[in-house]
């Protein structure tokens, strides 16, 4: 019971996400696309982690911690409505591919989901 309410809390948490990400697509900025679609397919892989069982709901409400600092930052960063700086982007797509690597870190570890339990 514990367990499937950890799953149901981490799967709140990346609809949520995924909204978040959906949001802040509607900046000036026409770049801001490929940052938001690496946010938006990160999002897809901790969803799928979650439902595949890879992902323990530890882990993905760590992973979805990370995500929503990036849109916190880059939230913070638009605000002054003249678009990302070469160095806001790069700060951005460093944060990005470091959770990206965390995605498959954790995705990849010894640590499993309730579902994965389940399918054995």
């Amino acid at each position: 019971m514990k367990k499937s309410l950890g799953v149901i809390f981490a799967s709140l948490i990346v609809v949520c996400g995924l909204s978040a990400t959906s949001f802040a697509q509607t900046g000036h900025n026409r770049h801001l696309g490929s940052i938001n679609q690496r946010q938006e397919r990160q999002q897809d892989r901790i969803a799928q982690g979650i439902k595949s069982g890879s992902l323990n709901a530890r882990e993905a409400a760590r992973l979805e911690r990370q995500s929503a600092h990036i849109n916190r930052v880059e939230r913070r960063y638009r605000k002054s409505g003249d678009g990302l700086s070469q160095r806001e982007r790069a700060k951005l797509e460093r944060d990005l591919n470091r959770t990206s690597h965390h995605i498959y870190g954790q995705k990849h570890d010894a640590n499993r989901g309730a579902n994965h339990r389940l399918n054995q």
